[in-house]
């Protein structure tokens, strides 16, 4: 299988037009941090650098045996980069935070072998940035076409059923649509910095009902002795993150859903190649952590990821994931909290839904226009999702 998706002409080339070759990297290493760090801008978010993406080769969060086969696109003029977008063959649904486990259901009853499929994106991620990478081109949409056609070209000659793109900008959904992809709709919910000078500046925007439950909320923690702090960047110990990582898998084992895609050595090894985009908030309680969140920034945004406890205490998790970080967000001057996926409650701490997009290219006729049918009728009601939810935000409107 692995023989046949590397392509048609030699080694891992896909095809070439003219100036251009397309090729696909089984490892990302297999270009320079410099070279792809490169293509990076600021729409891209942190996730999208090399260092991210070859930590998690590197410590075994993503190969054969987790299901994520690692095909990179490189698109090369005259020896040098010029786009990029982080591709992977999927062995299974899991790590994507764009579900389609009812399509490969769907599929299986058509007689369509579902997996393997192409994912665009960052695993584990669900973070909206740039997934064709293009730097300062100003050939940017040709870029993302000649990639889109490449994820197609790929698709259909290695018989997989489908070619997804998670999370990706509104530009990049455009140049896909006119591909034959179709666009499907999401919501999370992030918090929206209004200038706020202070966290009892941004209380005043609350509703006054909400704004006293939060308070109580806040007064909680003074009252079991728990204080909350923020370490980040180089301040950021080998030690500390060690602590992360337990937090992390305290909180994985006890779910019932529950599933480790991290591993020790990734947490560890973040620490010096990417330890300017770290921040860990620490809850302590007579000067030991009993709980913690796992955070990437940069000088736009906070990307909350994960969350475990040693000890659970009354309001504890809202307080840590939220409130916390929200606070250091005005204390930095970020512009917004996204804090993953999932979870209406977000809501009530002042955290409002904003849309989400994928755009995913299916290769059977019959599957294709079921699937079509299916994303028009829930981006519909995704939108009035949206206009409900809205419509009960806790915050006032400015």
């Amino acid at each position: 299988m692995d023989q046949a998706f590397a392509g048609e002409e030699c080694g891992a080339r896909i095809f070439c037009v003219p100036e251009m070759r397309l090729r696909t990297l089984r490892r990302i290493r297999e270009v320079s941090a410099a070279d792809w760090d490169r293509l990076v801008l600021s729409q891209s978010s942190p996730f999208m650098k090399w260092e991210w993406l070859q930590m998690l080769e590197e410590t075994g969060c993503v190969n054969e045996r987790k299901g994520w086969l690692p095909h990179h696109i490189v698109v090369e003029r005259d020896g040098n980069l010029v786009a990029a977008c982080p591709m992977y063959l999927k062995l299974h649904s899991m790590g994507e935070f764009v579900f389609d486990y009812d399509w490969a259901e769907f599929a299986r009853q058509l007689g369509i072998e579902y997996y393997p499929k192409i994912i665009v994106g960052v695993p584990f991620t669900p973070v909206t940035g740039a997934r064709f990478l293009t730097g300062n081109s100003d050939n940017r949409r040709s870029l993302i076409q000649l990639m889109g056609q490449a994820l197609k070209r790929m698709a259909d000659q290695n018989r997989l059923s489908s070619v997804h793109v998670n999370f990706c900008l509104e530009d990049e959904a455009g140049a896909l649509e006119e591909l034959g992809f179709f666009p499907r709709a999401g919501l999370q919910f992030h918090w929206q910095n209004r200038n706020f000078d202070s966290f009892e500046d941004y209380l005043r925007a609350f509703r006054s009902e909400r704004r006293n439950k939060i308070k109580r909320e806040r007064r909680e923690l003074l009252n079991q002795r728990i204080a909350i702090r923020a370490v980040e960047g180089d301040q950021v110990t080998p030690e500390e993150l060690r602590v992360m990582f337990r937090l992390y898998k305290r909180h994985i084992d006890q779910l019932y859903y529950g599933r480790q895609y991290l591993t020790r050595e990734f947490f560890e090894g973040l620490g010096g190649r990417f330890s300017r985009h770290i921040c860990l908030l620490f809850a302590e309680q007579d000067s030991r952590v009993i709980a913690g969140t796992f955070n990437i920034q940069d000088e736009n945004a906070l990307y909350g990821r994960y969350w475990g406890a040693f000890k659970d205490e009354r309001y504890l998790h809202f307080n840590v994931c939220y409130y916390s970080a929200i606070e250091h967000c005005i204390r930095r001057g970020l512009s917004r909290f996204e804090a993953g996926a999932g979870g209406s409650f977000k809501q009530f701490r002042g955290l409002d839904p904003e849309p989400t997009r994928s755009m995913h290219y299916i290769r059977d006729g019959r599957f294709r226009r079921s699937v079509e049918l299916y994303l028009q009728q829930e981006r519909e009601i995704i939108a009035q999702k949206r206009i409900g939810l809205l419509q009960t935000s806790q915050l006032k409107q400015p």
